[in-house]
């Protein structure tokens, strides 16, 4: 269903272009199609794939670190700070598309397209990625070893259900997409503003270090 919407809203543009929704629409229709495509990948990589490489992650982690990252890591575990992460975690999406909302409200056409491009490439490189190395993550696989369970404030369980909902049944931690979308975010930012550069430099560094304070990543997926 979702292709054969697609496939009618581009041949509607063909036959329309002049329409200010269809204009709209052949700028902004592959950010929303690429992430619709991800609930698609839950599909795909079972049928496709019956390993799982979750072991030589979690080797190539304990190899490099002496450890395993996220069960280093239970010693600094705190309500708050696992409240902060989930919420930097979840917002990721918005981050990423707010540079292109931005860019189009300032009718930068031109930068918007190179901007939606490199956010579209990340996710077909992303998917790419979990289909040649299918992996659960941590989270799954490490589970027995963990010491405690991870907690927080007031919204760490609705924002950790919502994306179990979405996440849990994937094979989608290498490459991190996290990381990878929100580097591109705010590497496409630096032509919107210094001060937005500047603010999500650190909101990238907090992203990062969710993805295996949250145990949803290896530091290998974060490197990849």
């Amino acid at each position: 269903v979702l292709h054969l919407c697609a496939a009618g809203l581009l041949l509607a543009a063909a036959w329309l272009p002049s329409s200010p929704v269809i204009h709209w629409f052949r700028h902004w229709y592959p950010l929303p199609y690429v992430c619709a495509l991800y609930r698609e990948m839950a599909h795909l990589i079972p049928a496709l794939r019956r390993e799982s490489y979750d072991q030589a992650m979690a080797n190539a982690d304990l190899a490099f670190w002496g450890a395993h990252p996220t069960v280093w890591l239970e010693r600094v575990y705190a309500p708050w700070l696992t409240e902060a992460l989930q919420l930097s975690y979840s917002l990721f999406i918005p981050c990423v598309l707010f540079g292109a909302a931005v860019l189009w409200r300032r009718r930068r056409y031109d930068e918007f397209r190179y901007y939606a491009f490199l956010i579209a490439f990340g996710f077909l490189v992303s998917y790419i990625g979990y289909l040649l190395v299918p992996v659960r993550g941590p989270r799954f696989y490490l589970r027995e070893l963990q010491h405690a369970q991870l907690s927080g404030l007031w919204m760490f369980q609705a924002l950790q259900a919502g994306l179990d909902w979405l996440e849990s049944a994937h094979y989608d931690c290498f490459p991190s997409g996290h990381v990878l979308l929100t580097i591109l975010a705010w590497w496409g930012s630096r032509t919107i503003s210094r001060t937005l550069f500047r603010v999500l430099l650190p909101y990238t560094f907090l992203v990062i270090f969710a993805t295996v304070y949250l145990r949803y990543h290896y530091t290998v997926d974060v490197l990849a």
